[in-house]
């Protein structure tokens, strides 16, 4: 069997308000908040690329600008820390510059992570592309997109990840219906529903926010009226692309992912987050976990700090 076409481009759509991080996401886009130095969305970008993805689209919206900075060059900040000497903070601050090739577009109004999908049509034409959450992290040492690009590669259609969670959990996430293929960790999604009751879930294996998508998803998308929440649900068009002939750019596979995963999309998850990377850098662990050890066990069991 000849191989499908190959994954080129990435889309991260990243045009959220972040309102679940007010005030600070007032002025700073949710995506920018750090992990430990580190803006998140730099984590998502590094994982496209690590996946052989240098061609990386930007979806944002307004108030979202430091984003495209982020991402360019600082010559002035790069000259001060030139002229001092400070080569370790210069590489750092070239490395996000020099990641990719990157482009933005802006989502005009906020009608859904579909509709955000879609915004990406003219510059991914006709190929297949990944789509990356911004708030959704992968640990490094887990090469869930790889997997994710070779499943498409062989088999076509589209691909999405898939996480098993609480049956009290679905309800927070889009939800699959799956049955069995040859390969242990690769299933044929025969249903997908957004945000179900835990007791009208078709499975506990939900979706997070890793899709490789056929370029067939925007004529679905074109027609695909809102749903949940008013807004144009990419699992709606997914759902619809599982029920058409690989021939026409259908079929949806999920991959069963098993391995580290980062929620930033909530204030617990990305406090979690934050603590998990400190305690795994050399630079920081040394201090940070004897502090760390030593804070719990003074705070353990009264709740309030006091």
């Amino acid at each position: 069997m000849t191989d499908f076409e190959p994954v080129l481009k990435a889309v991260v759509p990243a045009a959220g308000l972040g309102t679940r991080f007010l005030p600070a996401t007032k002025a700073t886009p949710k995506e920018m908040l750090p992990i430990v130095d580190k803006p998140a969305i730099q984590y998502v970008v590094e994982e496209a690329v690590a996946a052989g993805l240098t061609d990386v689209l930007m979806i944002t919206g307004r108030s979202k600008r430091s984003i495209e900075d982020h991402f360019d060059r600082a010559y002035e900040l790069e000259e001060a820390l030139r002229a001092k000497g400070d080569e370790e903070r210069l590489g750092a601050v070239r490395e996000s510059s020099e990641l990719a090739i990157m482009h933005y577009v802006r989502q005009g109004e906020p009608r859904g992570l579909g509709h955000a999908v879609h915004c990406a049509r003219q510059h991914v034409g006709d190929e297949p592309f990944a789509v990356l959450l911004g708030d959704d992290m992968i640990d490094a040492r887990d090469r869930l997109l790889t997997r994710m690009i070779d499943v498409r590669r062989r088999n076509g259609g589209s691909v999405v990840a898939l996480m098993e969670v609480e049956p009290d959990q679905v309800s927070a996430y889009g939800c699959a219906a799956i049955e069995a293929t040859d390969e242990d960790d690769v299933v044929r999604i025969t249903d997908l529903v957004e945000k179900p009751p835990a007791e009208e879930a078709p499975s506990n294996w939900i979706i997070i926010g890793r899709y490789v998508c056929d370029p067939a998803v925007f004529d679905v998308l074109e027609k695909t009226p809102p749903g949940r929440g008013g807004e144009i649900q990419l699992t709606d068009a997914l759902r619809t692309l599982a029920d058409m002939p690989v021939e026409q750019g259908g079929t949806v596979y999920g991959v069963k992912f098993r391995g580290r995963r980062y929620d930033t999309g909530n204030k617990l998850e990305y406090l979690r987050t934050v603590v998990q990377f400190a305690s795994e850098r050399p630079d920081l662990a040394p201090e940070f976990m004897p502090w760390l050890r030593e804070f719990v066990r003074r705070h353990d069991g009264d709740g309030a700090g006091a």
